[in-house]
Formats: structure tokens, C-alpha cells, sequence
């Protein structure tokens, strides 16, 4: 092929930059626009596209979520917490010193295990690698051509990661028991990752570099080799870097391809939803067979004491730790123009863009800073500084204090940990949010799980406690991706499709506790679909389904002739030979987890199969929760399953008693029910009358 747009066969050979041969065929080669184009051009080509850049993106998260490892017929007990699996953690590589990497009371490495270790610099397979650390490969392609990019002069060419980030990806997804683990004292407790027993490869893509991030080509070729080494669940905490946030624009684009692939060998592919909320549609991971995760916060809040010199003591957020400091409290009206410098002052600002925190108290310094902002935001915190966020009540109570007072002082405590909030769950406010920009009738994200000020393992080279507290649906995704091992070793048999169903259908739409779960945006609303997808992941109830919206390859080739791909195209990409049925079918009956109808007239009938995967002999009923001024129809009403009737399907017939434009979206639900196991896909419907 590369000799077609090159002079020579070996100027087309020193193009090359990585073969693509375990998962799919295809290559990263050099080239220039017309090259690319004329290469496009060929009808045994599927796609081409450009080496585009990407980013990165526990001692409480799973006790919150209901996992805990004494319960004798919970998940963990019964999938041996993921023993005989495999998660990829593709990142910035690992810090094998690190706490929770440690393969004491581990069998063998399981057999259908093919990886391996690579050695590089500062890392040492016979000495990094174990029972727990079973693989470890990096790509420096970016590197080794005239990119721009620089490597840093403290990181490593080899798996050994300088950046923590893969470090506590890999920690969240499958870390071993760590006890009494904390961040300078604060979230202290048992230190685990969501499979605590299952084994970890790791996939450096990302190096600190001048602009830190990955090139796509190094993604796809680590996904390549991750499906022949032979991984169970891949976890990958990167996404597109700026806007636009999405990608997903033909399969084959980023990483869709390497991760269909992936799924088409039943490896399940689990990606964060991007740190860009809380704007509409700046989800990603938007294909149909990957799996989106979103972050939301835990029963869990660090704080400390604001005591003000007439006694009055409230509370603040903050984490730090470092000792307790005191000082004259002053109040900074505008902190951008005030710049005098503030010796033994502590400063109560008011700031209403939050993406200027950091600045603000780099600019007031002094002993510390008190920031008032509106309360729809908290989730933000400051590490290693006493800075301290209150909301805007709390910070005009503090205000009168200083003017009534000729010399005002003030004290903040050491940082304090709180479980049991009282606040309900949020979606976080950096969490990507819907609908889809790609594929609106898809929902995404799909799911979304703890995020916020999560405690895993860091780098453990002395410049660090060997623990952080981190947030970001980087967290979030390894934690649903070492479920999904627990899940997988207890189903070895599901496909991705199964699993990710299984815990989207099983959901909670309220906390652990009951309460609301909240969307972070300005103001604060409840949150629904576009906001956590089909709710916070509720792993025990996850384990049990009933029923299963299930996906093979010729669903995903029915998905391609809806959005209207040729069937050439789709031949190249699946391997099957595909003929498109004529007139093309509607993607509305994707059999996907979710109902989600954009432009709604007048009526629509959707069309959904589900599978049983519990008692043989089982009777399921509909209960419907329509959206508002949306009328919800559903034939049969009823689905009996015996031993010759596995699979069964029905029609949602949806109808809108608008008669005129709405533009907006109204949710609400639809379940399946056997009495025991409630079923539930979310309904989203946007009339256009």
C-alpha cells in the first residue's frame, strides 16, 4: 500500500512507524496530506486519520458502594476478588515500588497469560515485575521521530512511570490490601482496588514530556499488543486533548478501531467520559461498544476548623495537613489588582469563577486564603495549602465579623476527615456530560462511579507519602474497570456488551443512602442521564442482572448500516462480508442499554431484545415511568422465559402529546421486572414537532 504514494520501496518501508497485527490490520506510517488522501482514496482501505494527540485524564470509594471483602457471598468473595484475571492499565506506566503492587498470597500467573515484561531504563523485569505486576511494555514512537516533544529530563524510557498517573489508575483498578494507608494522615484506612486479587499489565503511552500526553499511533499499537498478551478488561484513562472533545466521527478515528477490535475478542474496554463538564456534549468514549464513565463524589469530605477571634468556629473544605495556622484575617475585595503582599495575613476573597482557585491564592499568599464561591460547586479542593473553600453564606458571616472588629484574626485547624456527609452524591462538575455529539440516539456517558478525592498509591521514590488523594474520571474509570473483572470472573462467559449492560441496568438513580444524586453545575440540579448516564454503579446488584441487552458482531454491523457506512467499509472493518438491508434500519433499535430518542414526531416505535441470564423459568413485567408529555407504550406487557425461550423481544412504541417545538429533553424510565430483579434503561426523549 505505502509503496502506491511513495517513489520507492525503501521510502515506503522507512515510513512505517508501527504494524497492527494482533487485533485488526493496519499500520501508523509518516505522511503527507496527499499521501494520507490518496492512500483514503483505495477501496481496501477503511479509514485514515491523523496521529491526533490525547491526555490523561480507596480506602472508602468501594465500603460506599457496598463491596467490602468480609461478606461471605459478596462479589469479592465469590469472583476470588479477580484472581485468574488480567486488567490493562493503559497510561503513563507504574511505579512498581509503589504500595498495593505487591503479589504476597498470589497463585500462579494465570496460563492464558502471554505478556511480558520489557526491560528499559531503571526497570528491571526480574526484579519489577511479580505475580501481581504481570506485564509492562512502552511505545516512544513520539520520540523517536521529529515530533517537538521532549521527554523530560526526570522520566524513564521504559515502563517505569515518572508521572504517578498510571500508578493510580492501576492501584484503584486491582491494588492489593494496603492497611492503614493515608494522604498526611487524612482518608486513613484500608487501602485496596476494586479486585484487589487480579493481575495487572501496564501499556506506557504517556511520558512527561513539554506537552505531556500520547499520540494516538502508540495507543493503537499498545492495544494491539494488549489483545495478543492476552489481557480480560482494558482500562484507559485518556481522551482527546481540547476541544473538540469528541472524536468519534468514522471508526477507526483514535482509539474506536483498536477498542472495537478489542471488544469483537471479548475484551471489555472501559474509558473516562473526559474532565470537561460540566457543558452539554462534552462526553467521549461515545461508540457503541466502549464503555463511558463519568465521576461523581462519595460520603466522605475533608475539612477544617475556621475559628474566628470571637470564638465563632465553622467549618471549610480544604486537605491541608500540615499544622495549624493563625494569623490577622484581612479581606481582598479584588484579589487580581490587590497584589500587596500579605506576611502573617490570612485573606477572605469572594470569586466566582472557579477555574481561577489556584491563581487566586498564588496571587493573595500570605499565611492562607479563605475563598468564598457559590456552593453548586464544591468538589474542589486545595492540596498542601492552606486554602480553604466555603460558600458564599459562610463567607459573608466571616466578612461581618471583620468589619465589626478593629483587629480581626482568624485560626485554621489541621485537616480533618468526615464520613457520612450529609450532602447527597454529585456528579462531579468536571465530568463529561451528554447527550452524545456523535451519535445522539446513543446515551452517553454510560455510567458514572466514584471519582472525587480518591486515595491510591503514588509514587513511592521519597518525594512523595507513597499516597495521594486524586480526582478526576480518570478514577473513576480503573474502578469500573476492576469491577468488571469481578463481574467477568464470576461470567466468564458474557460478552462486553453483557457486562457493561448488566451494571448500566442495575444502577442506582439515588445514593447508596437514598438520597438524590445531584448534577454540579450553576445552579445545582438533580441529575439525570446526560449527567451519570444510567446512574452510580452498584456493583452486588450488578452480579445478578436477570436480563442482559446483549450486542454480537451483527449488531455492530447494523450499527454501521444505520449511521450509514458502506458496506465495503464495513466489510474491511468486521471481516464479515455485509450487505446493508434496504431501506437502512433505524439506529433507534440499536439493541443498546438505553432508550434515547432525539427528535421526537409524533410517534416512534423502538425495538429492543433482552436476554436471560437468570432462573430458567422467569416471568418479567414492564413498569414504565414515562417522561413528561411523553406517552409510553410497550408490546408484550409481559416476557416469559423457559429453557427454549432465551432470548425474547419487545417494542416501545413513544409518542409526544406536544403540539409544538420542544426543544429540550424529558427522562424518565423503563423496567423489566420479575419481582426480585428490576431491569431499568433510562428514557430520554426531545420532541421536534
Amino acid at each position: 500500500m505505502l509503496e502506491s504514494v511513495f517513489d520507492s520501496a525503501e521510502a515506503a518501508r522507512e515510513s512505517i512507524v508501527y504494524n497492527y497485527r494482533h487485533g485488526f490490520s493496519g499500520f501508523a506510517a509518516r505522511l503527507t496530506s496527499s499521501q494520507a488522501k490518496k492512500l483514503k482514496d483505495r477501496p481496501d482501505v477503511f479509514s485514515v486519520a491523523s496521529n491526533r494527540k490525547h491526555t490523561m485524564q480507596t480506602t472508602r470509594a468501594f465500603d460506599y458502594l457496598g463491596v467490602a471483602p468480609n461478606m461471605p457471598n459478596g462479589i469479592l468473595h465469590d469472583s476470588d476478588m479477580g484472581s485468574e484475571l488480567v486488567v490493562g492499565i493503559l497510561d503513563s506506566g507504574i511505579w512498581p515500588e509503589s504500595a498495593g503492587f505487591s503479589d504476597e498470597g498470589l497463585g500462579p500467573i494465570p496460563k492464558h497469560w502471554k505478556g511480558k515484561c520489557v526491560a528499559g531504563e531503571n526497570f528491571d523485569p526480574a526484579k519489577d515485575c511479580n505475580k501481581k505486576l504481570v506485564g509492562a511494555r512502552y511505545y516512544t514512537n513520539r520520540y523517536t521521530e521529529n515530533s517537538g516533544d521532549n521527554i523530560g529530563k526526570d522520566e524513564f524510557l521504559s515502563p517505569r512511570g515518572y508521572l504517578s498517573h498510571g500508578t493510580l489508575c492501576a492501584s484503584i483498578a486491582a491494588g492489593a490490601f494496603v492497611p492503614n494507608a493515608s494522604y498526611m494522615g487524612l482518608a486513613r484506612g484500608l487501602m485496596r482496588g476494586a479486585a484487589p486479587k487480579a493481575r495487572i499489565a501496564v501499556y506506557k503511552v504517556i511520558f512527561d514530556s513539554e506537552r505531556t500526553g500520547t499520540h494516538i499511533s502508540d495507543c493503537t499499537m499498545a492495544i494491539d499488543d494488549a489483545i495478543n498478551d492476552g489481557i480480560d478488561v482494558l482500562s484507559i484513562s485518556i481522551a482527546p486533548a481540547g476541544p473538540p472533545y469528541h472524536t468519534y466521527t468514522t471508526p477507526g478515528e483514535d482509539i474506536e478501531l483498536g477498542s472495537f477490535h478489542a471488544v469483537l475478542k471479548g475484551i471489555p474496554v472501559v474509558l473516562g467520559s473526559s474532565n470537561s463538564g460540566p457543558r452539554a456534549s462534552t462526553t467521549t468514549g461515545l461508540a457503541p461498544w466502549m464503555f463511558s464513565v463519568g465521576a461523581s463524589s462519595i460520603d466522605r469530605t475533608y475539612y477544617v476548623d475556621i475559628t474566628l477571634g470571637n470564638n465563632l468556629t465553622i467549618h471549610g473544605q480544604a486537605l491541608y495537613n500540615r499544622g495549624e495556622v493563625s494569623g490577622e484575617l484581612i479581606y481582598v475585595e479584588d484579589w487580581q489588582t490587590d497584589s500587596s503582599y500579605r506576611e502573617g495575613q490570612i485573606s477572605l476573597t469572594f470569586l466566582e469563577d472557579a477555574t481561577t482557585m489556584a491563581s487566586t491564592v498564588t496571587t493573595l499568599a500570605g499565611v492562607g486564603t479563605i475563598i468564598a464561591r457559590s456552593s453548586d460547586y464544591m468538589t474542589d479542593v486545595f492540596l498542601n495549602w492552606p486554602g480553604v473553600l466555603v460558600d458564599y453564606e459562610v463567607g459573608i458571616k466571616i466578612l461581618q465579623y471583620i468589619r465589626s472588629t478593629s483587629s480581626p484574626t482568624v485560626k485554621l485547624s489541621r485537616g480533618k476527615t468526615f464520613v457520612g456527609r450529609p450532602k447527597s452524591t454529585v456528579v462531579a462538575g468536571f465530568s463529561g456530560r451528554g447527550p452524545n455529539p456523535t451519535d445522539p440516539a446513543i446515551l452517553k456517558p454510560d455510567i458514572v462511579a466514584p471519582g472525587v478525592l480518591i486515595l491510591s498509591a503514588d509514587l513511592a521514590d521519597g518525594s512523595t507519602t507513597g499516597f495521594s488523594l486524586n480526582q478526576g474520571t480518570s478514577m473513576s474509570t480503573p474502578l469500573v474497570a476492576g469491577i468488571v473483572v469481578l463481574l467477568k470472573a464470576l461470567h466468564p462467559d458474557w460478552s462486553p456488551a453483557a457486562l457493561k449492560s448488566a451494571i448500566m441496568t442495575t444502577a442506582w438513580k439515588t445514593d447508596p443512602s437514598g438520597q438524590p444524586i445531584f448534577s454540579e453545575t450553576i445552579p445545582r440540579k438533580l441529575a439525570d442521564p446526560f449527567d451519570y448516564g444510567a446512574g452510580l454503579i452498584n456493583p452486588e446488584r450488578a452480579r445478578d442482572p436477570g436480563l442482559v441487552y446483549d450486542m454480537n458482531l451483527d449488531d455492530y454491523i447494523y450499527y454501521f448500516c444505520a449511521i450509514g457506512y458502506n458496506e465495503t467499509s464495513i466489510t474491511l472493518l468486521t471481516g464479515k462480508n455485509t450487505k446493508c438491508p434496504s431501506p437502512l434500519p433505524s439506529i433507534l433499535d440499536v439493541n443498546y442499554p438505553a432508550i434515547t430518542i432525539p427528535d421526537l414526531k409524533d410517534e416512534v416505535t423502538v425495538s429492543r431484545t433482552v436476554t436471560n441470564v437468570g432462573p430458567v423459568d422467569s416471568v418479567y413485567r414492564a413498569v414504565i415511568e414515562p417522561p413528561r408529555g411523553v406517552k409510553i407504550a410497550v408490546e408484550p406487557e409481559t416476557l416469559v422465559f423457559n429453557s427454549s425461550k432465551k432470548i425474547l423481544g419487545f417494542k416501545v412504541r413513544v409518542t409526544t402529546s406536544y403540539k409544538s417545538n420542544m426543544a429540550v429533553y424529558f427522562f424518565g424510565s423503563f423496567t423489566w421486572t420479575d419481582g426480585t430483579r428490576n431491569v431499568t434503561i433510562p428514557l430520554s426523549v426531545r420532541t421536534r414537532v
